[in-house]
């Protein structure tokens, strides 16, 4: 039998514990060493070897430069390093700094100590929120659990498992130090509001939420009133075409229009990038309108991939559109023409307002197939990590597809979690923005009967 001894001042994490189990091994734990704080400084230093506990604190809190802490000492800034939750030393460096654990400091100590590790942005967009000298103390904990020492999720069960195998996860956290047993839901109001994060405990998806409601929003302005336009003009005008070039090129339109929506999605990518990134990236990357960030100079904005989408589902609106209006009885044309009116006034009385339940019925099939596309906006190079919201046209972007793709292809069970909350957040959005579809669909619906 072999016995190795590892990193014996932390608590054994989920995959070494994994590996002893493929090993058909028991880890044993054992406290082998006391953990000990230690006040790193250059090889040049000659002035910091008796430290006070009251210079100790300073040193972790709120002085920002060696002098704050001793006049004697240089004007050098304090480079600071906080023990992790891992670590096994938290509540150690708690006692030795404070005299108290983490749970029993105060207010101005924990907003201390958030100030000491936090950058000044973090800091400012904390206090936005809600200002830190306002929040309650255990409120500052959970902050300074969440953003200083970084708890992790060990391990996770699903719901089955928890229910089923409760004496087995029960064993599992005993043998973890430090481990303690919670019930979490990953899909909650904070995950909706949160943005991406590289720790999948902290990760949200505002980023992405903000991102699909722009591109979904300028790809139906778009490709809406387009779609309709064309099946107006094929249903009402083509037929009427004298000339036999022009209906052969109509004919050559209907035909091409029939065969494009059978396209890969991925070749609108490939026509997106080669078009609106690249042909006309002054106007797609907002530079022809005075935009100088340098991030969107690309192109690769949501208004390439709002454009690439607009190309996208417009067959889809087109042959709806033509068929709803195909199914308006010419009785109600004739009648219009006959009392005097002329052709667009009758497509615009009569015609439209008939067929606008089918045209809508399409649309919603259009919008279903946008929402959850993916190929196209990889191709022309949405974001796959992404913390800044978007703030228009112009603006790098990530959407919820890619974001549960990203999440996905990651090795790491929490990411996982979090992909399938992002999954149901993006059904309740597609079966909303349907709903709502649909509900206008009938209001007009009772309107004409």
């Amino acid at each position: 039998m072999t016995t190795g001894i590892s990193n014996a001042s932390r608590p054994i994490n989920r995959a070494e514990i994994e590996a002893c189990e493929s090993n058909k091994r028991t880890p044993v734990e054992f406290r082998v060493g006391t953990d000990a704080l230690a006040v790193v400084v250059s090889s040049e230093n000659t002035f910091l070897e008796n430290v006070t506990k009251d210079e100790l604190r300073q040193i972790f809190t709120s002085a920002e430069t060696w002098s704050e802490v001793n006049p004697d000492w240089p004007n050098e800034p304090i480079e600071r390093f906080i023990p992790g939750a891992d670590s096994g030393t938290l509540d150690f460096f708690a006692e030795t700094v404070f005299d108290r654990q983490l749970e029993a400091l105060t207010e101005p100590e924990l907003i201390e100590i958030l100030k000491a590790n936090l950058s000044t942005g973090l800091l400012r967009r904390f206090d936005a929120e809600a200002p830190l000298v306002e929040r309650s103390q255990p409120e500052l904990v959970d902050l300074v659990l969440e953003r200083v020492v970084e708890q992790q999720v060990v391990q996770s069960w699903e719901l089955t498992e928890s229910i089923f195998d409760r004496a087995e996860i029960e064993e599992t956290v005993a043998a973890i130090p430090q481990g303690e047993l919670q019930w979490r839901s990953w899909l909650t109001p904070a995950f909706l509001v949160t943005p991406q994060s590289s720790t999948p405990e902290l990760a949200g998806i505002r980023t992405a939420l903000f991102g699909t409601l722009w591109v979904i929003a300028i790809t139906i302005l778009v490709a809406l009133p387009v779609g309709v336009g064309a099946a107006i003009y094929l249903e009402e005008y083509a037929i009427m075409v004298a000339n036999p070039t022009l209906r052969r090129i109509n004919a050559i339109i209907q035909t091409n229009i029939n065969n494009l929506a059978g396209v890969p999605s991925i070749i609108y990518g490939i026509l997106g990038l080669a078009i609106f990134v690249r042909a006309i990236e002054p106007i797609t990357s907002g530079m022809l309108f005075g935009v100088s960030d340098p991030t969107t100079a690309n192109g690769r904005t949501i208004i390439s991939a709002s454009l690439t989408l607009a190309l996208l589902i417009l067959p889809l609106i087109i042959i709806n559109a033509q068929e709803a209006i195909r199914a308006v009885p010419n009785s109600l044309r004739q009648a219009g023409m006959g009392l005097g009116a002329t052709r667009w006034q009758t497509i615009w009385s009569h015609v439209l307002p008939s067929a606008i339940p089918g045209i809508l019925t399409g649309n919603i099939l259009a919008m279903s197939r946008a929402i959850g596309e993916t190929a196209p906006l990889v191709v022309i190079g949405a974001s796959t990590f992404i913390t800044v919201d978007p703030t228009g046209p112009f603006s790098k972007f990530t959407v919820l597809p890619i974001q549960i793709y990203q999440w996905t292809s990651r090795p790491q069970a929490e990411f996982r979690n979090i992909a399938a909350a992002a999954i149901i957040v993006l059904l309740i959005l597609l079966l909303t923005l349907n709903a709502s579809a649909v509900l206008l669909r009938n209001r007009y619906s009772r309107r004409l009967s």
